[in-house]
């Protein structure tokens, strides 16, 4: 993955206060980057203005989640659990 000044943001703002989210974060942006270049971006910060407790409730519980975009980008991070 080549980083871009915005991707290195985003990978900063993967850093959170709870390891499972960290780790979980990682790898969907390891796996998913050019899905996100392809215009998931704006969703996804916004999955990441969300506090760590609500994150980890709505990856548990996809359709927690305010729309369908973040729906589906919240499943496919919950299919990264191991």
């Amino acid at each position: 993955m080549v980083d871009t000044n915005r991707e290195r943001k985003l990978r900063w703002r993967c850093r959170r206060g709870m390891k499972e989210l960290d780790i979980l974060l990682e790898r969907f942006l390891s796996s998913q980057s050019d899905a996100l270049r392809q215009g998931h971006w704006p969703a996804f910060e916004d999955l990441l203005d969300w506090e760590d407790d609500v994150f980890w409730d709505r990856i548990q519980n996809p359709s927690l989640a305010p729309d369908a975009e973040q729906q589906s980008l919240l499943a496919e991070i919950r299919k990264l659990r191991v």
